[in-house]
């Protein structure tokens, strides 16, 4: 970590320097309540997703609102979060390779762990590790349900994956992972509702399999930012993995909102400054590709509809200016990243804001835990 801080506790946000991830603590407070309020008394539990935020103090915000743990997608990111006391977390990943499988099943001496599962040879390497750990691992069969990504097709291939866990020494089957990556950033409410009804009937034809083995389904487990409102209605999930509502970003942001979609705010940003203003219609800012992931397409200026960003290179981002007057060289703006997960994986630190002032500063203990 560079001993260079870009802000520390009681600095005033305007000598933050740049750029550098600003978090508004107000806005991050009402979306954490908002959607713990969203499951309470439901009996559907939230497991939020910690690979947008990477950081174990939201870790214990959320699960101090009531979340029963988090989601991880490495096991190395799951590591940082046991380390940080975080008692239960589930690997929402298939995880391959001996060093990778040990290190899993090592964690689960010391927390509840989960993993995925779409292949009998993820099984027996699992098994292999808890035998030779003396641990006991939750398996979760993944169910591909419209993200033509990982998981096994719903019905009989799901039911023998799930007879080949309940079998196994050191592993419990402990339910179905049933998460539609695409219908998180379908536009429309009803491409998501449709999307969702879609993963739900995938998801009854593999319970129907496996309870006619004699095996219960303790959990199905899915749902994100984008979609979740329906997995919660839909009775047939018992726990949300959304993660991005923490934050929000210009994508999450461009979905349209249904009539019992929750309104998440945004409140996370890149806070950059203008290094060159070579012409009336051109300002470059100090936030590039280093600054912001662009794969789910440019920042926009937050509260600046005149400003557009552009585009951007290494250290530059060019913003589109209507007149000289726009934007000041030195001005600073801040920028909703397109897409919060990889944006925060760039940075070290968290620069935690309430008005004007810099509260807190969070490690982000687990950015580039890519094992």
């Amino acid at each position: 970590m560079s001993p260079w801080k870009a802000a520390r506790v009681g600095d005033p946000l305007a000598a933050v320097d740049t750029p550098a991830l600003v978090l508004d603590l107000d806005a991050f407070e009402r979306n954490l309540r908002r959607l713990a309020g969203a499951v309470a008394g439901t009996k559907v539990r939230l497991r939020p997703h910690a690979k947008s935020h990477k950081c174990p103090e939201i870790a214990k915000r959320q699960v101090a609102l009531g979340a029963v743990g988090i989601c991880c997608q490495k096991v190395s990111e799951a590591a940082v979060f046991v380390d940080a006391g975080i008692a239960d977390v589930l690997v929402t990943n298939e995880v391959v390779g001996d060093a990778k499988v040990r290190q899993l099943a090592a964690l689960a001496r010391r927390a509840r762990i989960g993993v995925l599962v779409d292949h009998p040879q993820q099984v027996q390497a699992l098994a292999a590790a808890a035998k030779a750990q003396d641990a006991s691992l939750d398996v979760y069969v993944e169910i591909d349900v419209g993200a033509n990504r990982c998981g096994v097709p719903p019905g009989e291939p799901a039911a023998r994956l799930a007879r080949q866990i309940a079998s196994a020494a050191g592993l419990r089957f402990a339910g179905l992972q049933c998460y539609h990556g695409p219908a998180q950033h379908m536009r429309t409410p009803q491409a998501r509702v449709d999307a969702i009804a879609g993963a739900c009937d995938a998801v009854r034809a593999s319970l129907r399999a496996i309870q006619a083995c004699g095996l219960q389904v303790e959990r199905v487990t899915g749902a994100g930012t984008g979609s979740f409102v329906n997995e919660l209605a839909s009775g047939v999930f018992d726990e949300l993995q959304a993660g991005s509502y923490v934050f929000m970003d210009r994508d999450y942001g461009d979905n349209q909102l249904g009539a019992s979609d929750l309104a998440f705010e945004h409140a996370l940003f890149v806070r950059a400054t203008v290094m060159s203003r070579p012409t009336a219609d051109r300002a470059v800012v100090d936030a590039g590709l280093k600054a912001s992931s662009v794969d789910s397409g440019m920042p926009t200026v937050w509260q600046r509809p005149d400003l557009r960003y552009a585009k951007a290179s290494d250290e530059h981002g060019v913003i589109a200016t209507p007149s000289q007057a726009a934007l000041a060289l030195g001005d600073t703006v801040l920028l909703v990243p397109g897409h919060c997960d990889p944006t925060v994986n760039l940075y070290d630190e968290l620069a935690c804001f309430r008005g004007a002032t810099v509260e807190a500063v969070w490690p982000i203990a687990a950015r580039g835990a890519l094992l």
